[in-house]
């Protein structure tokens, strides 16, 4: 299968912080992978590197083969932020957000054409969202928000899709529904990449796993990734403790 993203010996440096630590990863094309780690463990960091946010103390990332930033630039990825990265007091609708992914389609102008609605409207209503269309997007519950920037990747038609902490703050529908999208833009051969907390999501949800702490500690399968051993290393003991692994 097609290598989307190519991590290879990244490190990456606050200050005196070392975030990642000779990070080397392959994420392949029409997957799901899950990225796994305690807050900290460089999560962040290494979307913000793929996406050419963060350039790299050493090492080198490539996206499909090309510069991150210039991947970024012509909209072939896109990003679903963490809820508390987004002002959901902005007066914005669902529909003005989704639009947003179609911004680098438009030109300098950002006049919106026919076929930008069409995509638009087409995404809503693959994330079951057209009748909150012209809803202002901090009226939607915890579930309805993520659906509508995952809606926005849709509509940008993004190859790959980066998606930060999506269960956080959501119910078990709206859970499940998010993982039925996510495993259908890996079937038409998009690439996924989830960080998220929820293990229990990750047998329905992806098709492999990577467990980070600065360091790549584990790359395979699901079910080896929730064995309590590799678990113990990523989280420590006290995660077992606490009955946090579905095993």
């Amino acid at each position: 299968m097609t290598a989307a993203i190519d991590v290879r010996g990244v490190t990456v440096r606050y200050g005196e912080v070392v975030a990642l630590d000779d990070v080397s990863l392959t994420v392949r094309a029409g997957r799901v992978t899950g990225l796994i780690g305690m807050n900290g463990s460089g999560k962040s960091t290494l979307f913000k590197t793929v996406m050419g946010l963060v350039r790299p103390d050493r090492g080198s990332v490539l996206f499909e083969g090309s510069d991150p930033a210039r991947a970024r630039k012509q909209a072939r990825v896109g990003y679903v932020p963490q809820s508390e990265d987004v002002d959901w007091t902005f007066p914005v609708s669902v529909r003005d957000v989704v639009m947003m992914g179609r911004y680098g389609h438009q030109g300098p102008t950002r006049r919106a054409r026919r076929v930008d609605h069409a995509a638009v409207d087409e995404a809503l209503e693959r994330v079951g969202l057209t009748d909150c269309a012209d809803r202002q997007i901090g009226r939607l519950s915890g579930g309805q928000r993520k659906r509508a920037f995952v809606a926005r990747g849709i509509a940008q038609d993004a190859s790959t899709m980066l998606l930060d902490e999506p269960f956080a703050g959501v119910d078990k529908r709206s859970e499940a529904t998010l993982v039925r999208l996510l495993r259908e833009l890996a079937d038409d051969g998009r690439t996924i990449l989830v960080s998220t907390h929820d293990l229990h999501a990750l047998p329905q949800l992806a098709d492999e796993v990577v467990l980070l702490l600065r360091r790549v500690l584990f790359h395979g399968s699901v079910a080896a990734s929730l064995r309590p051993e590799n678990l113990a290393r990523a989280f420590g003991l006290d995660v077992l403790d606490q009955g946090d692994h579905p095993g």
